[in-house]
């Protein structure tokens, strides 16, 4: 029902040109199968079934409808006499990836692109959008509703946009999905570490538009990006749910079906094309999953493929993570220096990283005073209890050596 629901919802607004009512005739198509499927079984062509259903829904719809709507209606009621035979014809086609550029459009905020590619593709309720954000149902579904009703507005067209358009709209729906799979596997805020749903959501997604985009050596490198990053989740947590940094996991515990998948969709995009910052970013990730240890990690490689990374993007955390890397490469006063160059930064003045960062590459350098204080200082900043609760143990545990000693 999650991979057909998306393709019927393409194929219903493609055809009424109304996202909104669209949706709930597919909603209540889906729950006229999960009641009558059980009972008399899966009908040969669920697709065509669901979409029959859908267009009879929408008939419904507007036949309530003002004398105006009646052209809608006469086409609506003959979508809704449509023989089965003909609705086969209607669901070869995946309308899917329209659907994706349609929610994923530029005219929308992230956070309503997010909460709509969740809702129309995801399928998830809305109740299960407002959990994971940790809002109420009512404001999720109020965010939902302002986005169906900007696209409504901007009179966006349900068609693929043009090749200039879609490389343009692209970054838009890769992006979207890699904000969904990080809200996952680092929840921004609440008692979780993770929310492995939504991380889980995020990879199946680019799944789908790798399916629909084979070629396409950027979605490639996101998947791949997804799954290598994915791959270390179970270490990444204690029995508690306290989060244990990538130098301390186990890495037995790494999934190393997702670690060889990644792998191979890495090397088979690389050689096709211009590299993107998506492969750039699953490369590092590569370089760490296949380190036997902490120990044997090959940092000069991994800061090569940020200086490459960081020609291509301003993005603040990639300035972060090279000085990371600078600093296991040429020591901890070298990537404080490159701190420097976030100082000020109004995208990070309020984000607990930058101090997080800065607190430990001031440890490696030995000044444990200072390490200290900003490890309080990062804690203050995220609203994430299990990252809260360890930046302050770290803080702790220098005050206390500091004590000791």
């Amino acid at each position: 029902m999650r991979e057909l629901t998306p393709q019927v919802l393409g194929i219903v607004v493609r055809r009424f040109r109304d996202f909104d009512m669209a949706e709930d005739a597919v909603q209540d198509a889906s729950m006229a199968a999960v009641m009558q499927w059980p009972r008399d079984g899966v009908p040969e062509n669920p697709r065509a079934w669901l979409t029959q259903v859908a267009f009879r829904r929408m008939a419904d719809h507007i036949r309530s409808e003002s004398a105006r709507r009646r052209r809608e209606m006469d086409v609506a009621e003959e979508a809704a006499r449509a023989p089965e035979s003909a609705l086969d014809t209607v669901g070869e086609e995946d309308d899917t990836l329209i659907l994706l550029f349609l929610c994923c459009h530029p005219a929308l905020t992230p956070a309503s692109a997010i909460t709509l590619t969740l809702r129309a593709i995801g399928g998830l309720t809305t109740a299960e959008i407002a959990s994971a954000f940790l809002v109420p149902e009512t404001t999720m579904a109020q965010r939902i509703s302002r986005a169906k009703q900007t696209i409504k507005e901007s009179g966006i067209p349900f068609q693929l946009p043009n090749a200039e358009e879609r490389e343009a709209r692209l970054r838009s729906v890769l992006h979207i999905l890699y904000l969904i799979f990080n809200e996952g596997y680092t929840a921004s805020s609440g008692p979780r570490l993770l929310r492995a749903d939504l991380s889980q959501e995020g990879i199946r997604l680019a799944r789908m538009a790798l399916r629909l985009q084979p070629e396409n050596t950027e979605v490639a490198g996101l998947l791949a990006l997804m799954l290598l990053t994915d791959a270390r989740r179970h270490a990444r947590i204690g029995l508690h749910d306290e989060l244990i940094p990538l130098a301390q996991q186990n890495r037995t515990l790494w999934d190393q079906g997702q670690i060889a998948e990644g792998i191979a969709l890495l090397s088979a995009a690389l050689p096709k094309g211009p590299v993107g910052p998506y492969q750039l970013q699953a490369g590092i990730a590569a370089v760490h999953d296949e380190a036997a240890g902490a120990e044997d990690t090959e940092w000069p490689q991994i800061l090569a493929l940020y200086e490459l990374l960081k020609r291509m993007s301003d993005n603040p955390m990639v300035i972060l993570n090279h000085a990371i890397a600078a600093a296991m490469v040429h020591g901890p006063k070298e990537g404080l220096k490159l701190l420097d160059a976030l100082k000020g930064d109004p995208r990070m003045i309020e984000h607990h990283r930058l101090d997080a960062v800065r607190a430990h590459l001031l440890e490696m350098a030995g000044d444990l005073q200072a390490a200290a204080r900003c490890y309080h200082a990062a804690a203050g900043k995220t609203v994430n209890l299990p990252e809260r609760n360890y930046l302050l143990m770290q803080a702790a545990r220098l005050t206390t050596g500091m004590v000791d000693s």
